[in-house]
């Protein structure tokens, strides 16, 4: 399975940008919303929309105190193996994800970035969120499925567990497992990319040699954490690495309120240095 996907970043991503990566993107996306439109549509839409609703007042509301909790009185067990790794896990592609995204989104103001990167995907993630959440929540608080018995087959059967509960379920589960596979895909694919950036000092487009070279190393390191350790390896692997350069990502924070601050003050001093030399260039 490793060998399959590597083969298909590496060629996802030494194809370029606007070609084999913007296509997969452009699918994954595609299939995502015809996935959760239809569990929207042929699923408990009454109770999704509950469920969408409530759960952004509970997350705005408890966020601030959801974001100070170490797990010292109770939870910890939970904290550490799911909310805690993702933040590493998150922290450890800061440096693919940041690179990746400011290269693609070169020319484009602040207002867009936030609202086109930041905004619109959370909102999305939230929907769909509310939209698979929602749909097994119904069918465990008022259809009389067991989910807690899928989830003893593990985490992931939950999620085919409920798509089997609706009509035309080969489908869903079929296009539920090209969307894992494109979603895998699509992440190394531009992190194959960035690391040929870096290896030739920040080029925008790195040669195709590079790329494979660490889309292969991405898939091999994959393969010997698995071999040698499982998931636990993998988790933590992913924390050594997060660890420190979360350092680095506050230093980063630092820079960049320096240079916008730099800029808000190079702007207000562009308007009289122009009045300034017209006036210097005005005859007599």
């Amino acid at each position: 399975m490793i060998a399959v996907l590597t083969s298909c970043f590496v060629i996802s991503a030494a194809s370029g940008i606007e070609r084999g990566i913007k296509w997969l993107s452009n699918t994954n996306a595609l299939a995502a919303g015809l996935l959760v439109l239809f569990l929207f549509v042929v699923g408990p839409t009454v109770f999704i929309l509950g469920t969408f609703t409530e759960s952004i007042g509970g997350y705005l509301t408890r966020l601030p105190t959801m974001s100070f909790r170490t797990g010292v009185f109770e939870g910890a067990e939970w904290l550490n193996g799911w909310t805690i790794f993702y933040w590493a896990w998150w922290i450890s592609w800061t440096p693919f994800v940041g690179m990746f995204i400011a290269r693609i989104s070169k020319g484009r103001t602040i207002r867009q970035f936030v609202i086109f990167v930041i905004a619109i995907p959370s909102l999305v993630s939230f929907i769909w969120f509310a939209i698979l959440g929602g749909a097994a929540f119904d069918l465990q608080l008022n259809q009389g499925v067991d989910m807690p018995a899928a989830l003893e087959g593990g985490i992931e059967n939950a999620l085919f567990e409920t798509l089997r509960e609706f009509p035309l379920a080969s489908v869903t589960v079929t296009l539920a497992i090209f969307l894992i596979a494109i979603f895998f895909v699509t992440g190394a694919d531009s992190a194959s990319i960035v690391m040929g950036m870096l290896s030739q000092r920040g080029t925008e487009e790195p040669q195709r040699s590079l790329i494979v070279f660490w889309g292969v190393a991405t898939g091999a390191v994959a393969a010997v954490l698995l071999v040698a350790g499982g998931l636990e390896a993998l988790q933590r692997l992913v924390i050594i690495v997060a660890g420190p350069f979360l350092l680095i990502l506050v230093a980063m924070c630092v820079s960049l309120i320096k240079a916008l601050r730099e800029e808000t003050r190079e702007s207000k001093r562009a308007p009289k240095v122009r009045r300034t030399v017209q006036h210097a260039e005005r005859p007599e």
